[in-house]
C-alpha cells in the first residue's frame, strides 16, 4: 500500500516533527489542527473552532474529499466549560461545516495546547472513497 504524506503548506503547514496529513488508499489522517497563526489565534474559543474546522475541511478537499468524508474527530479543549453543553453558536458552527452529516467526535479537556492562547485543537480521520 502506498503511503502519501502531505504538509499542505498553502493551508496550514505542520511543525518540524510531524506531517499535516497521511493518506493510505482511501484513508486520510490529519494531525492536530488549531487556529495558530490566524486572526483567531488567542481569541474566543468559537472563533478558533471556525478557523480550525475550515482548515480541516480544506485539507480534506485538497485530498479530493469533502466535509462529509470526515468520519472521526477528536476535539481537545483547555476548558470544557467553553464547549459543553453543545448548544447555540457551537451548533451553528458544526452545522455550517457538516450540514447534519456528522462524524464521530470525542471531547477531551487538556491542561494546555502547543501555544499559550490556543484553546481548541482537533484531529480528524476521513474516508475518501465512495
Amino acid at each position: 500500500m502506498v503511503i502519501t504524506r502531505n504538509n499542505h503548506d498553502d493551508i496550514y503547514p505542520a511543525g518540524p516533527t510531524y506531517i499535516r496529513s497521511v493518506r493510505s488508499g482511501d484513508m486520510l489522517w490529519l494531525s492536530g489542527c488549531t487556529a495558530r497563526f490566524s486572526d483567531a489565534d488567542g481569541g474566543p474559543v468559537f472563533d478558533q473552532l471556525r478557523v480550525t474546522l475550515d482548515r480541516i475541511v480544506r485539507i480534506v478537499e485538497a485530498e479530493g474529499g469533502a466535509a462529509s468524508n470526515i468520519v472521526a474527530l477528536t476535539t481537545y479543549c483547555t476548558d470544557m466549560r467553553t464547549m459543553w453543553p453543545i448548544e447555540g453558536e457551537q451548533v451553528e458552527i458544526w452545522d455550517h461545516y457538516f450540514k447534519g452529516v456528522w462524524p464521530t467526535n470525542s471531547y477531551v479537556e487538556v491542561t494546555a495546547l502547543a501555544e499559550p492562547g490556543l484553546t481548541v485543537e482537533l484531529t480528524a480521520t476521513a474516508v475518501l472513497g465512495d
